[in-house]
């Protein structure tokens, strides 16, 4: 009986250590999952062909045209004299429309696409929690969010070195900066870009919670987006535009600054921050209350 008592003890012990290692096995499977669905479906490529050919348009353009100092917008001029601002130039023209559109088409197809396909029901019948199918689902999105902004930044610093070269940059305000800040402050702006674009991706997902009809959610994202940037254009609202998700997408250019200030750039994250902690934990708690019958 003892000896029986002693075999029993060592057989259930491996398998209590090995639960955690089966869950985060789960875990790691199912986020590999989410993102090569995300990367694969073809709407999702054809958004980041679309971003890809935005800073080769660009490019070739300036290129071609060999623009005269004083003509244009200040970053599509200092193009010509240093490649790294084609990079700044075809991120700030992404933001305002095609990064938002494809924030809008992949969060918005994250959940209404699966209760569409019917898989979603399938997805919560495994003995793995709605939290974390809701978190798996926010990093496919972030991940694609990631992607597409750095797609438009290296597409566009490679060209940018090919036509023009690389050299010291010059900021906007005139003075030079060595290569290396050069590239430091690129991050940064794709850093900047990339945390204004939260709150927008964190809209799309809750509206994908609240339907299953995947284009809807992404027209309601993008119809935000609009309103938002309307809204921003009205000079009579005063105060009141602080508040919109988009009125500080464009505050990378304190990176152009020769010094730049930091408590600037973070108070600007301030906005895109709270949208994302509201929206992200209404998806959340309409995914974990939802009542999914297809």
């Amino acid at each position: 009986m003892r000896g029986s008592t002693l075999s029993a003890d060592t057989a259930i012990a491996p398998a209590t250590a090995a639960a955690p290692v089966r869950h985060r096995g789960v875990l790691g499977r199912q986020l590999r999952s989410e993102l090569l669905m995300v990367f694969r479906r073809k709407r999702n490529i054809a958004m980041l062909v679309v971003l890809a050919l935005v800073p080769i348009l660009i490019g070739t353009a300036v290129y071609l045209s060999a623009p005269r100092p004083g003509e244009g917008p200040p970053l599509v001029n200092q193009i010509a004299g240093n490649g790294l601002f084609l990079a700044f130039a075809a991120l700030t023209i992404c933001l305002p429309v095609f990064l938002p559109l494809a924030v809008s088409v992949v969060a918005g197809d994250a959940v209404a696409g699966e209760a569409s396909s019917g898989t979603l029901r399938y997805l919560l019948t495994v003995p793995v929690s709605r939290t974390r199918l809701f978190f798996v689902k926010s990093a496919g999105v972030l991940a694609y969010v990631a992607f597409a902004i750095l797609l438009v930044v290296a597409v566009g610093t490679v060209l940018g070195a090919v036509l023009f070269g690389i050299h010291g940059v010059t900021l906007l305000s005139g003075d030079t900066v060595s290569i290396g800040t050069g590239f430091a402050r690129t991050a940064g702006i794709a850093l900047f870009v990339f945390v204004d674009l939260l709150g927008l991706a964190a809209m799309a997902l809750f509206f994908s919670t609240l339907t299953e009809v995947p284009i809807g959610a992404m027209a309601a994202t993008v119809v935000c987006a609009i309103v938002f940037a309307v809204l921003e254009s009205v000079p009579q609202l005063g105060a009141f535009r602080s508040l919109l998700l988009t009125h500080n997408w464009l505050g990378f250019a304190e990176l152009l600054r020769p010094v730049v200030q930091l408590r600037v750039l973070v108070d600007d994250t301030y906005i895109p921050l709270a949208y994302t902690a509201i929206f992200g934990t209404a998806a959340w708690a309409r995914l974990m209350t939802a009542d999914v019958t297809s």
